[in-house]
């Protein structure tokens, strides 16, 4: 929300290791404050297409580097949808690390919920946001949370989750995600289960909201799927 267009819509980034809570805390201010009112953008869905590599060389890339994340389509579209354009955000298969053909239709809405575990860590993306919320979970927790959700998920193996763990998850996060929540305006213990903290960031977003009075209504909202 720019200080020149109170009217303009509010950005949020939400930041976290991975396994942390991130998704929880999305779903409550999804319920909270509206699906009609937030354009969500996943980072992960702007992972760089890899399907130009043989197979055996996509299982080994550095997902966890923000060198593999396409910033600057995210950072196109979370304008366009400032200037009231829709935008047509990327789909990303983990089972074959690679985009899929279809993508995700996303109207202007009054809030810009951008979340990832490095949204952080490029500063033409922090500028964007209004808000910076990052969530903070024990590390053998949140590699708990990863471990069942790349089995279930994404077909991985247990080794092969374990040794992405090792290899670049941790490193990175130690390299950029942590350093990352300098930051933030507000961290978050125990990500979606703090209800105090959410409380706090649901009144701010809906305060930014009201200040831009009854001319925020002219704003397209709604999210939807293509």
């Amino acid at each position: 929300m720019s200080d020149s267009d109170p009217t303009a819509p509010v950005v949020v980034g939400i930041a976290g290791g991975s396994g942390s809570g991130k998704t929880t805390v999305i779903q409550r201010l999804l319920e909270r404050v509206g699906w009609d009112r937030i354009a969500y953008l996943p980072h992960d869905a702007y992972y760089k297409d890899a399907a130009h590599l043989p197979a055996y060389e996509r299982v080994h890339l550095n997902f966890d580097h923000p060198n593999s994340l396409d910033n600057k389509l995210l950072i196109a579209q979370i304008q366009a949808l400032l200037q009231g354009q829709p935008v047509d955000v990327p789909l990303y298969d983990f089972t074959t690390y690679t985009r899929r053909a279809e993508t995700r239709h996303v109207s202007p809405s009054p809030v810009i919920l951008v979340e990832g575990i490095l949204v952080f860590a490029d500063e033409d993306l922090r500028d964007l946001m209004d808000i910076k919320i990052y969530v903070e979970t024990d590390p053998d927790i949140r590699f708990i949370r990863r471990l069942r959700r790349d089995i279930e998920e994404r077909g991985r193996s247990v080794q092969s989750v374990i040794e992405q763990y090792l290899s670049t998850v941790r490193p990175m996060h130690l390299q950029f995600v942590e350093p990352s929540k300098r930051y933030a305006d507000l961290i978050i213990p125990e990500g979606g289960y703090n209800d105090v903290a959410l409380e706090m960031v649901i009144s701010r977003i809906e305060n930014l909201l009201a200040a831009g009075g009854s001319d925020q209504d002219r704003v397209n909202t709604g999210l939807d799927s293509a």
